[in-house]
């Protein structure tokens, strides 16, 4: 019998094997870890190839299937092509009946059994070859019946007997869940109409016709079929047939000679118009509603407009069509769909948009056809302000109208356009069509060169007026950020260039119209919602009024320069006087700018550009004055150096000093000023520039100097230079002035050493060359202690 102890005998035995197992696991993980230690990394097994999975298949089932019934479908057709065309005369009459019957028949009857078998895809094979065989069929009866009647008039009623018969098949009871008869009937369905009016010649009229007819029942069609494919079917082809009849219609109306010519053309676009509206009425998707009322309005404008460019002359074409796109707008408060209504509205601004994309031409010739003036200059006033357009630049053909289209589509803008969102846009598009109109009447009018200008100038006036009284269109908004007011300035300014250059025919039009936009401009810029582009014109007009009055003085462009060198002086005065305002930098520019126009006036006379050069210095160091002007100093003094020297090279100075000192003390005494409130400014930025503006000059002069003075005098300067750095501890002459001193001697003692070396034999120069290493390869290290000793010395220096 098996011994069982205590409870409390039991529970102490299983504790000390416990203990024990957990001894001898440590020791195992701990030998583990130590031969995991010892022994090199294991390589990893190779991973087992995963299993050959089978080949995926590339197509489907049911793809494989319809592919491989329509090439049979196909081979079948081609077939009994064949058969039809080469076979057919080794047969007799009752033969070929009962060949071509009997397989029309079974092939038309064979879908019957498939369908009943389940076997619809290939029962649409073998009706598809069916349908194929009847076209066969009608072929082969005219080949062997009816070749003496019109090949035309045939093809038109078999296609409408192969059409109903397609249709009647794909209806029947036992066959009506083929899908392929009748779509197929409503393809065939797209010829007969227009076989018949070409059999009868109904010209291009008829076969328009017949085209929008068909086009009319592909749309009811497409609107009320019950299939998909069917609906999809007639969509297709009832844009085809519709687009092929309108631009048949299109071009039939464009090419109308008549009234009557015309007014037929109109009737055919009016239908297609009505075939398009009346899809897009039916259409339930609203962009696809609005394309097609789109469509239907611009075919309702080309009709209309047809019939008007055949009774108006030919300048009052695209009026004729603007008016007509207009009233399309009358549908936008029509009981209509809405996408309807949208489409009608986008068809008018199309029209819209097109006859100001025909307006352009003209538009841009008024306004860059007068920069043509400025190679004529002063050549005497044209007969007419289309004369001062049209210097250069052909005339646009019937443009006459032009003021008239652009004059409808501005009060189109601000009368039909009614929304609080819109509105603001459309008024802000009809100031510069309102620009346009004015502007381009007095050439279109032929009116008199004077009265030209004035109208140009009233119109440019009324661009700053809006400018100045327009307000912002939100409650916070600025007039400043108003769009329209950004849109009255922009024409305000391109206005005066036209009407500057349009000037420049005459001298006493050009005085004139630029001592008023000169006036005009300085006074709009009062206002400090228009100073910051006003004024920067107004001194801009005032440079050009400058260099036109010392023209018509009879000046010489030099003497004229320093006319215009009161522009930037004005420019100074008002910039200084603004401080910081939003005006002021774009005055400065322009005055900048006219100083360097009147530094160009002068180039060919020395003395009067050195006077000028002065004159831009003085103004542009008084800017300096300002405390946020200051390094405009620097352009100051680079102005003044200039002007001394285009003084020193028309007086004929060749010595380098001359040009070189005048930039030197300056710079010196600027040094020395900045030391002063900056002491711990170095002495290369301070003095650098100024000394090595004369000693680098100084030094290239005396080096080709045969005489004594010139280098007596620099090593004189150098040696002074070199003892002030060396007393002040100031690094940038020291250096300086120790290395041109260096030079300089080594400049007197050049024809000495070259006859030392000429009196010298010629093994001697290679022997102190080799004694001069061995010398300095033994001292190197000393020698390297020492150079060190001279930088640190330099580097303590400031």
């Amino acid at each position: 019998m098996t011994y069982l102890p205590p409870p409390a005998e039991e529970l102490r035995l299983i504790d000390a094997e416990l203990w024990q197992l957990d001894a001898r696991r440590a020791h195992l993980l701990r030998r583990r870890a130590w031969l995991l230690a010892a022994l090199p990394a294991p390589v990893p097994p190779a991973p087992l190839a995963p299993p050959l999975a089978p080949p995926h298949p590339e197509a489907s089932a049911p793809r494989v299937q319809n592919v491989l019934l329509l090439l049979g479908g196909v081979l079948l057709t081609v077939a009994a092509m064949a058969f039809t065309l080469v076979s057919w005369g080794h047969l007799g009459i009752a033969g070929r009946a009962l060949v071509l019957g009997a397989v029309t028949l079974a092939t038309l009857a064979a879908p019957v059994a498939l369908l009943k078998r389940g076997l619809g895809s290939t029962a649409e094979s073998v009706a598809g070859l069916g349908l194929a065989l009847t076209v066969l069929d009608a072929y082969a009866l005219y080949e062997a019946a009816l070749t003496g009647t019109d090949g035309t008039a045939y093809a038109a009623l078999a296609a409408a007997a192969l059409a109903g018969l397609w249709a009647a098949y794909g209806l029947l009871p036992v066959t009506h869940r083929l899908r392929t008869p009748i779509p197929a009937a409503l393809a065939c369905a797209q010829l007969p109409l227009f076989l018949w009016a070409m059999a009868v010649d109904a010209g291009p009229y008829g076969g328009a016709l017949a085209l929008l007819v068909t086009a009319g029942f592909d749309t009811v069609v497409a609107l009320r079929g019950n299939a998909r494919t069917l609906r999809l079917v007639a969509a297709v082809a009832a844009c085809g047939t519709g687009g092929s009849g309108a631009w048949t219609a299109g071009l039939l109306s464009w090419d109308a000679a008549g009234p009557g010519a015309a007014a037929r053309a109109a009737a055919l676009l009016a239908l297609a118009a009505v075939i398009a509206l009346g899809a897009a009425w039916r259409l339930e998707r609203p962009v696809t509603a609005a394309s097609g009322a789109l469509a239907g309005g611009l075919l309702l404008v080309a009709a209309c407009g047809g019939v008007l460019r055949a009774v108006l002359p030919d300048d009052w074409t695209v009026p004729g069509h603007l008016l007509c796109g207009v009233a399309l707008l009358a549908a936008v408060r029509a009981p209509l769909p809405e996408p309807v209504r949208r489409g009608l509205a986008l068809a008018s601004g199309c029209v819209q948009a097109l006859a100001l994309l025909w307006a352009v031409p003209l538009v841009a010739v008024t306004l860059a056809g007068p920069a043509a003036w400025a190679g004529h200059a002063w050549s005497g006033a044209p007969s007419d302000a289309r004369a001062a357009v049209t210097v250069d630049a052909p005339w646009p053909p019937h443009a006459a109208t032009v003021p008239v289209v652009l004059a409808i589509v501005t009060a189109v803008l601000l009368v039909t356009v009614r929304d609080t969102v819109w509105r603001p846009r459309a008024l802000v598009a009809a100031l510069p069509l309102a620009w346009a109109t004015l502007l381009v009447l007095p050439p279109v009018l032929e009116l008199p060169y004077s009265a030209g200008l004035s109208v140009q100038g009233l119109v440019t006036a009324g661009a700053l007026l809006t400018a100045a009284f327009v307000r912002g269109h939100g409650p916070a908004q600025p007039a400043a950020q108003s769009p329209a007011q950004v849109t009255a300035l922009v024409l305000a300014l391109v206005g005066s260039l036209a009407l500057s250059f349009t000037a420049l025919a005459s001298r006493s039009a050009t005085l004139a119209v630029l001592c008023v936009l000169t006036a005009l401009f300085a006074g709009a810029s009062r206002l400090p919602r228009l100073a910051p582009f006003t004024a920067p014109a107004a001194f801009a007009h005032a440079t050009a009024l400058a260099v036109a009055t010392g023209a018509g003085a009879g000046w010489q462009p030099a003497h004229t320069a320093l006319l215009v060198v009161l522009v930037p002086a004005a420019a100074a005065l008002l910039a200084a006087r603004l401080g910081d305002s939003p005006v002021t930098v774009p005055v400065e520019v322009v005055g900048a700018v006219a100083g360097l126009l009147a530094s160009g006036l002068t180039v060919a006379d020395p003395p009067l550009l050195a006077l000028v050069l002065g004159l831009c210095a003085v103004i542009t160091s008084g800017v300096a004055l300002r405390p946020d002007r200051r390094p405009v100093g620097y352009a100051g003094a680079v102005l003044f150096a200039l002007a001394a020297w285009v003084l020193l090279a028309s007086w004929g100075v060749v010595a380098p000093e001359a040009y070189t000192l005048p930039v030197t003390v300056p710079a010196l005494l600027v040094g020395v000023l900045r030391r002063r409130r900056e002491p711990g400014t170095s002495s290369w930025p301070a003095y650098g520039p100024g000394l090595a503006a004369t000693l680098l000059p100084s030094l290239a002069a005396a080096w080709g100097d045969p005489h004594w003075t010139r280098p007596l005098l620099l090593g004189a300067a150098a040696l002074l230079l070199t003892l002030l750095g060396a007393r002040h501890r100031l690094q940038a002459p020291l250096v300086l002035g120790g290395a041109v001193l260096t030079l300089i001697a080594l400049h007197e003692l050049a024809p000495y050493l070259i006859q030392l070396t000429g009196a010298l034999p010629r093994w001697v120069p290679p022997a102190l060359a080799g004694l001069l290493l061995l010398a300095l390869g033994a001292t190197y290290e000393r020698r390297i202690r020492d150079v060190r000793r001279v930088r640190e010395v330099l580097g303590k220096l400031n």
